[in-house]
């Protein structure tokens, strides 16, 4: 029994490594389609959309900075999905929610993971951003 334990927990981690590697792709590639328009290719705040609008986008690269060193991925997850409003998107941002979910299929549990992972995807790759 324990061979087998330590089989499933060797195969478990070989296979991490190309799953964190497509999330962070999957987060880098929503990035650039939702949020760096507004909020800039490297998440300063300065996207071609800024100028543009009436609150100007957060610098996404001070999140962990205004968090004592430590980056709010629960903050983070709740606004992107819209839990969470922010002036700024017109209040509560249930946009990206749906729309990571459009599309996914015919609405089961498991459209439902695939768009809880769009979230973390892109959170993580957020994360990315901070110095």
């Amino acid at each position: 029994m324990r061979f087998i334990t330590c089989c499933l927990a060797l195969s478990g981690a070989m296979t991490m490594t190309p799953a964190v590697a497509q999330n962070a792709d999957i987060g880098k590639q929503l990035y650039g389609q939702y949020c760096a328009s507004c909020h800039g290719e490297g998440g300063s705040g300065d996207g071609p959309m800024a100028e543009y609008l009436t609150v100007k986008p957060s610098d996404l690269t001070g999140l962990a900075a205004a968090n004592d060193g430590k980056y709010p991925m629960l903050d983070v997850i709740h606004i992107i999905d819209g839990r969470t409003g922010v002036r700024a998107h017109g209040g509560p941002m249930p946009v990206f929610g749906e729309v990571f979910t459009e599309g996914s299929g015919t609405g089961s549990y498991a459209d439902v993971l695939v768009t809880r992972g769009r979230v973390l995807s892109l959170a993580t790759y957020i994360e990315s951003l901070q110095p």
